[in-house]
């Protein structure tokens, strides 16, 4: 199993004293200088992202997580934007099943059978369910007019400057 800390250290300090019993052999793929304090160094490795920088580093990277067959892949999805580029990219990378992570230390698999949980997953983070929803929703449906209006504003100020300006 390979674990992507794409979000709070805080989360996979409480996650993998969990995972351990399951799974003891686990990698790690993290931007935090050094491992979380539950991570065993005897069974896992860890990967700086730091070290795989430009393109050659990263598909060096990639090439080494494919080599060593991994059943499972674990990305936190915590509400900070934390390795996001990094953390989509391996999940498409990597050739295994993917699990996603949220805040809570709760996951879900990403497969078609999850869809609902997948669903609401992507609605909530999208601001599109509860009280959240309404303000999100009006923002989306007024955007057209307020792009609308800012053009129509641009055009004016230009238009004036252009017919006050002395002519050259």
């Amino acid at each position: 199993m390979v674990l992507v800390e794409s979000g709070p250290r805080e989360i996979f300090e409480t996650l993998l004293p969990n995972l351990y019993p399951h799974n003891p052999s686990i990698d790690l793929v993290t931007c935090y200088g050094g491992a979380p304090k539950a991570f065993r160094a005897e069974s896992g490795e860890v990967f700086q992202v730091g070290n795989y920088q430009g393109k050659e580093g990263r598909a060096r990277l990639y090439r080494e997580l494919k080599t060593r067959g991994y059943g499972s892949i674990g990305i936190i999805c915590a509400d900070l934007p934390i390795m996001t580029k990094w953390k989509w990219a391996l999940a498409a990378q990597v050739p295994a099943k993917l699990f996603v992570i949220n805040e809570n230390g709760d996951f879900f698999w990403a497969e078609y059978t999850n869809w609902r949980t997948i669903i609401h997953f992507v609605l909530f983070r999208a601001g599109l369910t509860g009280a959240e929803a309404v303000p999100t929703l009006t923002r989306l449906l007024l955007l057209p007019f307020t792009l609308m209006f800012l053009l129509a504003y641009a055009a004016v100020a230009h238009l004036r400057r252009r017919l006050r300006s002395p002519a050259s």
